[in-house]
């Protein structure tokens, strides 16, 4: 399939998942899971970085259109936009897995460990930002850090779960004709 249609159709299956079953699930107003922004966190190596943000932002623009808050999402999403490809510089492997595999995965980014270092960072920062300014405040500071923490477990865990049951076939590419 067309990497620009698996695309569009990711883009469009997250956003119908998210607004229309994971926002129905909340847990004591403590947790709420979200898994959209995994579209940003599996786009292409390859993609500059302004297509990355303004990805980031249509994505983080619909979920605020079903949403009605003005631009919390949008400006989650477009963080971790900003910050994914120095995360993937940082932890990609020496032997250059962006010129070898399309989008991160397991496999291109050496393993288990370095992969869910990769997620869980981005994870982290994308509730954070969300979370602070939806209260716009510190103002209870346990509140904040215990609703960015759980959210994050279950978002790792669900982000986890689809990436086992929809495993992406990454072939390894070589220079060879």
């Amino acid at each position: 399939m067309n990497l620009f249609v698996k695309n569009i159709i990711r883009f469009f299956l997250f956003i119908l998942v998210q607004v229309f079953v994971l926002d129905k699930i909340h847990l004591h107003q403590m947790v709420t899971p979200y898994l959209y922004f995994l579209f940003i966190i599996w786009l292409p190596f390859r993609m500059g970085r302004t297509q990355q943000m303004l990805l980031a932002f249509l994505l983080g623009f619909a979920m605020d259109s079903f949403r009605h808050h003005p631009g919390f999402h949008s400006a989650a999403c477009v963080l971790i936009a900003y910050i994914r490809p120095f995360l993937v510089n940082i932890l990609i492997p020496q032997e250059g897995a962006d010129a070898n595999y399309e989008e991160p995965s397991f496999k291109s980014l050496g393993g288990f460990l370095p992969y869910l270092i990769f997620i869980s960072v981005l994870t982290v920062l994308h509730h954070g930002w969300l979370f602070l300014l939806e209260a716009w405040q510190f103002g209870n500071i346990w509140y904040f850090l215990v609703k960015t923490l759980l959210s994050t477990a279950v978002s790792l865990f669900l982000i986890i779960i689809t990436e086992m049951l929809f495993t992406r076939q990454q072939r390894f590419k070589t220079n060879t004709v």
